[in-house]
């Protein structure tokens, strides 16, 4: 994602620096081209002889060419570049991005820019919690700037981190997920989708319930895949103790797989697409007691407990009766045994344009876990992929997806 990309790199007076040798070689090696721009304060930790070697490009400071006095163009940099990325960034520095005070060459170019602005704030933690330091951040952010801290995402939304300058392999990689959005954040502009995630909770009686053991994370990572390339995202989430990010996700909670039916008939209609990716409960108890079911009352009257159940209603075969044409279903198959065999046939019975097959039998697949293994079975065919983060199987999942709408 990174091969051809003009990336400005603005170094500040921090220990630090050196960083950006590293950083500068990982954005190289990627493809991409880089242009120095480093504050007065920068050389005193790093020599631009340094940078310039690792570049190939002569380091820009001044506004002047101490050699022949040519004027180094602040606007052309702008102009030039695919991203700047300020790292080290300095509270200083941060401050007068923040304020617009364009006392150097840095600062100058920053507020010439016409390309995303990326700042990896590099402070002592005291600095970096200081209120006035927190608050540049904030005015940078408002500003449509990136945050890029150690553990949080590209497009930061809140303030996480402790002062401490991201590593650059970890910077490079945030790079190339913006770049990656940029590029596929148009591949489903103007489609709504639905999808299902997580379980649902049958009552028992206030206290009590019968679920399952999903965490929801599938399926919210194919929301935000699907919101990241462009669609509005319609997801009807289980009780899960996962948040989602992308403002192109509208959220409907719900509990039980009463609830989620309708919810999701509700909205699918108006869907071009599909995803039904939670564990829905196939029994749901016949009578919830209003109140705590004691075990002292049971002992005295029969000593067990006896829960008549009774069939929730099939979402997914619901819906496969609604589809119109044009529109796209996508169903997930989570079995014990007999995989193939039990995917398509649920793949026929309730009309699905693809299902996602995946087994409790493979090593970190399955609930609870970051990764997942997958076997997409079409009418056309089945496409088995290796373990991967989750997060990577949305994708996958959601490149099939766009093959069909």
């Amino acid at each position: 994602m990174l091969k051809g990309k003009k990336i400005v790199l603005g170094i500040t007076g921090s220990i630090a620096a050196y960083k950006a040798c590293y950083l500068i070689r990982g954005l190289i090696k990627k493809g991409a081209e880089v242009q120095v721009v480093i504050t007065p304060a920068g050389k005193e930790f790093i020599t631009p002889l340094t940078l310039s070697t690792l570049t190939q490009k002569p380091v820009v400071s001044e506004f002047f060419s101490r050699a022949d006095g040519s004027w180094h163009s602040h606007v052309d940099l702008g102009l030039w570049a695919d991203a700047m990325v300020i790292a080290p960034a300095t509270a200083s520095t941060i401050g007068k991005m923040a304020h617009g005070i364009a006392d150097n060459m840095l600062i100058t170019t920053y507020l010439s820019m016409k390309a995303p602005v990326f700042v990896a704030p590099a402070m002592d933690l005291d600095m970096y919690a200081h209120p006035s330091t927190q608050q540049n951040l904030q005015t940078l952010l408002s500003y449509g700037n990136h945050i890029i801290e150690p553990g949080t995402g590209f497009l930061a939304s809140k303030l996480e981190g402790k002062g401490r300058m991201e590593e650059p392999e970890n910077i490079i990689a945030r790079l190339e997920e913006f770049f990656a959005s940029q590029q596929d954040k148009e591949e489903l502009q103007g489609k709504r989708i639905l999808i299902t995630a997580g379980p649902t909770y049958e009552k028992i009686d206030p206290v009590r319930f019968i679920g399952n053991y999903s965490s929801g994370k599938m399926g919210l990572a194919l929301a935000e895949e699907c919101a990241r390339r462009g669609a509005e995202v319609e997801l009807v989430c289980g009780p899960v103790q996962l948040t989602t990010s992308h403002p192109g996700i509208h959220r409907t909670d719900v509990e039980s797989a009463r609830e989620m039916y309708e919810a999701a008939t509700t909205v699918f209609p108006q869907c071009e697409a599909g995803i039904l990716c939670a564990a829905v409960a196939d029994f749901t108890p016949a009578d919830v007691a209003d109140r705590k079911i004691k075990r002292e009352a049971l002992a005295e009257e029969q000593g067990e407990l006896v829960l008549h159940l009774q069939p929730t209603r099939d979402i997914a075969k619901a819906l496969g009766q609604m589809k119109k044409t044009g529109q796209v279903l996508v169903g997930f198959a989570l079995e014990t045994h007999d995989e193939r065999t039990h995917a398509l046939e649920k793949l026929e019975k309730k009309n699905l344009d693809f299902i996602v097959m995946n087994s409790l039998q493979d090593a970190g697949a399955g609930f609870r876990h970051d990764t997942n293994k997958v076997t997409i079975i079409s009418h056309d065919g089945s496409t088995t992929f290796p373990l991967k983060d989750k997060k990577e199987v949305a994708a996958d999942i959601i490149d099939e997806l766009q093959k069909r709408l």
